[in-house]
């Protein structure tokens, strides 16, 4: 494909599409496609933006929908987890059995995330949640809520977890992890790059998936 406003050829463009879907860096992509570093990484970043702007578009969850906190950052010394001192803390939303949303947030705090889950998913649903404390107004927000004590060696239900969302974030952390710390302002865009590649599954549905959305932003 040719995008418009670029000076890629069609071969360097398809070539640069099939490496960042293979997760390569943009330097390693450059040397690779014979293209200079700056024009590989404008690139990534464009296909980054279109990713984050296609992902907004999904649509409100219901059903089955597991919601979880984690964080994300470079190792440092001192707490770990909710309190974790440089670390960007971050929520999901995932359907059973269809996609995952995630977005950076201010803190886990209940006036943070109430809101984010009453746009997100419809009421009625069954939302499984762990016993943090931001989480005990579900129930009267119209939601049935299922609680899951990590403490328990065992669960009362086979559909009593949120495996699939702790999934996503191992998932997404392995992603990152090659390259070597993000900046702040830009993390959002390679979330957003983590929750595209949990949805579309396949190498080749992401192909696929990746150059509809370029045609369209």
């Amino acid at each position: 494909m040719r995008l418009k406003r670029s000076k890629l050829s069609e071969r360097q463009t398809n070539e640069l599409i099939k490496l960042f879907v293979a997760g390569t860096t943009a330097r390693a992509a450059a040397e690779v496609v014979g293209v200079n570093r700056n024009t590989a990484i404008q690139f990534f970043s464009r296909c980054r933006k279109a990713i984050a702007a296609y992902q907004e578009r999904l649509w409100p969850f219901s059903g089955e929908v597991e919601v979880d906190e984690s964080y994300f950052g470079g190792r440092r010394k001192g707490k770990r987890g909710r309190e974790a001192a440089g670390k960007v803390p971050v929520f999901g939303i995932l359907k059973r059995g269809g996609k995952v949303y995630a977005q950076v947030i201010e803190n886990a705090k209940a006036k943070t995330l109430m809101p984010i889950i009453k746009e997100r998913i419809v009421p009625d649903s069954i939302v499984y949640s762990d016993t943090f404390k931001s989480y005990n107004s579900l129930h009267v927000e119209g939601y049935h809520h299922v609680r899951i004590n990590h403490s328990q060696t065992f669960a009362t239900s086979k559909r009593n977890h949120i495996n699939r969302i702790e999934n996503f974030w191992n998932q997404a952390k392995r992603h990152l992890r090659k390259f070597n710390g993000i900046p702040k302002e830009t993390f959002p865009l390679y979330l957003k790059e983590c929750e595209w590649r949990f949805n579309c599954r396949t190498t080749k549905e992401m192909l696929k998936s990746l150059r509809r959305i370029l045609s369209l932003y």
